[in-house]
């Protein structure tokens, strides 16, 4: 039975049928977090989008795709997210330990001088086939194609809600209209939130926002209404704030590859504003296995104390 809390999440959603809201129930009822509406989620899409070498080098047992997603089952985390050939080599041999995430676009690191775009490489008919419990999907604002991207989107939400699964949105702000500190700007990332729940994001990705306003007009209104952004807690609460008053699941990216103890601070502060959870994928899989599954716990313990 779910718990009160899942329940509550549940309602945010009341337009979703049923098959959507199992799924998101699904999510939430999995791992060391089960019932707790938080979420620590493993994502595995480096080695498309950065490289094999660059991505599974560090920790060698990572160029085979169980490894991941045994880690993420021996971790306790609600889910596991990678693109179709990661998830279609472990569907079958894994099918029903944890629910799975398959990432509908991507793009690689070689092409250079191009607005970002990812290319669609998997579809609602490869989820389903394969058991899973979600699609993903990454949107770029501030790049000069994102209205082709957000087209995208919302004609896969459309199809993935007619068959019951929820979307989880990588919202990541990337573009010649956007200054490099602006990427992750704080009232750049609250935009990124907000334009991913209004196309109709059941789960919100975003990377953890700095202490820098890119655009004028809304420095302006910051400074106007006394929006704190001074810590990291303050400008995650802001974020979520963003996302429907906080009645959309936001959670956040773990980033470039650091230490321990900056890994669990950054964690902490992220919990106290708000957030609904991590989704870390080279902070976890770039370490021995003993090492990951402790770091993955200790992120954990921190979302489940806070209420």
């Amino acid at each position: 039975m779910a718990t009160a809390k899942v329940r509550e999440i549940l309602s945010w959603y009341s337009s979703e049928n049923p098959g959507v809201k199992a799924n998101l129930a699904r999510l939430m009822n999995t791992g060391r977090l089960a019932g707790t509406g938080k979420f620590v989620i493993l994502p595995v899409d480096q080695g498309f989008e950065h490289g094999p070498a660059r991505s599974f080098a560090p920790n060698p047992g990572g160029y085979d795709p169980r490894y991941h997603v045994e880690l993420a089952i021996e971790a306790g985390c609600n889910a596991y997210a990678a693109p179709l050939g990661f998830i279609e080599h472990v569907a079958s041999d894994y099918a029903g330990d944890i629910p799975l995430i398959l990432k509908l676009n991507n793009s690689d690191s070689l092409s250079k001088g191009h607005e970002p775009c990812s290319a669609i490489t998997g579809s609602v008919e490869d989820a389903l086939r394969l058991g899973c419990a979600a699609i993903g999907y990454t949107i770029y604002p501030g790049s000069g194609d994102r209205n082709i991207q957000y087209e995208n989107l919302r004609e896969l939400i459309l199809e993935a809600k007619a068959v019951g699964l929820p979307t989880i949105v990588w919202s990541y702000p990337r573009g010649a209209g956007l200054s490099k500190d602006g990427e992750t700007a704080v009232d750049v990332a609250g935009y990124a939130a907000q334009i991913a729940a209004q196309l109709g994001a059941h789960i919100i990705k975003v990377k953890p926002p700095k202490k820098h306003l890119e655009v004028k007009e809304a420095a302006a209104t910051f400074e106007k209404n006394g929006i704190a952004i001074d810590t990291l807690t303050d400008r995650v609460k802001e974020v979520v704030r963003s996302a429907f008053g906080g009645r959309r699941i936001v959670i956040f990216s773990g980033g470039e590859a650091k230490g321990t103890e900056e890994v669990l601070k950054e964690v902490a502060e992220i919990a106290a504003g708000g957030a609904s959870g991590s989704i870390m994928g080279r902070n976890a899989f770039q370490r021995p296995k003993a090492e990951a599954i402790q770091l993955l716990h200790a992120v954990m313990d921190i979302f489940a104390k806070v209420k």
